[in-house]
């Protein structure tokens, strides 16, 4: 190399780009997609299945119910015998299961008459009433060959006082059970000759009377087999209190102590129907209790988790989603989930 000739130029070192600005930028798009996808979700109506409408008789007689109800069931036994369900899923053996709590003398009285409510009770309709701390009311109406065998003879004879409410005979038989024939196979009930009167001499329509529980049987989606509603919040609270006294976690995840109102509905056919829905104070907490039971639901149903693969297999046929202050939950459940498959030789 000469002297005079000049050097090659080396290329300049050039800083590395910065990156950073470009992915806080592209985290927070994501992060406000994601919030407004959310916040969409949680105030979306979403299409809840059709309801079915409630009997022109079943109507009249919550109509004339008194106050408020705290809570309220119907089991519609007639109709869930005659499904397949009942016939092929359910084992003799519970079919046969007293499904109510009565007392001592009440018991007694039913050996005598050979009173089986399995068999004799084909439909119950009742409604609970919270009065002061302790105290509970109720009314409600039975239908069935139970009519029959306890006719205005034996009740008489059985009973600890009578009382004529509205131009028909009351009977009292126990401290906590006063009953009167309604005719056509109907008997109403109540814990008090009180409750009665206002029952058979109505003043006012439940319907309007209560706004609470009208919307949710309005929206119960299987009435002709079983329902209930929990219109309280302190009712619905004693309903969970036996899942939640163990597992305070639960409780506070769930969002189980925003909880307000809970209705319940099942349709027994070739399988179960059933819809569940968990009415919340808002709709932040229901998103965030929704999410939580999904994901319950999910993990519980995996692969490798201690959960048996009976209930494995009944978990999968859940669904759960939130519409707006609720959490529904829905099941669809075939008979074939229900039996044990066969032993193969």
């Amino acid at each position: 190399m000469s002297g005079n000739q000049t050097p090659p130029v080396m290329p300049a070192m050039q800083a590395p780009k910065k990156k950073g600005p470009k992915v806080i930028a592209t985290l927070f798009v994501i992060g406000l997609t994601g919030f407004l996808i959310t916040l969409l979700w949680v105030n979306w109506q979403k299409p809840r299945v059709q309801p079915e409408q409630l009997s022109p008789e079943l109507t009249s007689i919550i109509q004339n119910m008194p106050g408020s109800s705290d809570a309220m069931i119907y089991v519609g036994l007639k109709d869930i015998r005659q499904s397949r369900f009942w016939k092929e899923a359910i084992p003799d053996s519970l079919k046969k299961t007293p499904f109510l709590s009565t007392s001592k003398r009440l018991d007694e009285l039913m050996k005598q008459k050979n009173i089986d409510l399995s068999e004799d009770l084909d439909t119950l309709l009742i409604s609970f009433q919270r009065s002061g701390k302790k105290q509970q009311n109720y009314i409600g109406m039975v239908w069935g060959p139970v009519t029959g065998k306890a006719s205005a003879p034996v009740l008489q004879a059985a009973s600890m006082k009578t009382a004529e409410i509205g131009g028909r005979r009351a009977y009292e038989i126990d401290s906590t059970l006063w009953v009167c024939p309604m005719g056509q196979g109907k008997m109403a009930i109540a814990n008090s000759s009180g409750m009665l009167g206002e029952f058979i001499r109505p003043s006012g329509h439940f319907m309007e009377r209560d706004s609470v529980s009208a919307s949710m049987i309005k929206k119960t989606a299987y009435k002709s087999h079983l329902w209930f509603t929990l219109a309280s919040p302190q009712w619905t609270s004693g309903a969970l209190q036996s899942i939640t006294s163990k597992n305070r976690d639960v409780k506070s995840v769930g969002n189980l102590d925003r909880l307000q109102q809970i209705s319940m509905s099942v349709k027994f056919d070739d399988g179960l129907k059933g819809q569940s829905e968990w009415v919340y104070k808002d709709r932040r907490a229901a998103f965030f209790a929704s999410t939580f039971l999904w994901g319950t639901i999910e993990l519980s149903s995996a692969a490798g988790t201690r959960t048996s693969e009976s209930a494995k297999a009944l978990l999968k046929h859940l669904k759960v989603h939130q519409n707006l202050e609720s959490v529904i939950i829905t099941a669809d459940m075939p008979l074939a989930a229900f039996k044990k498959p066969a032993v193969r030789n």
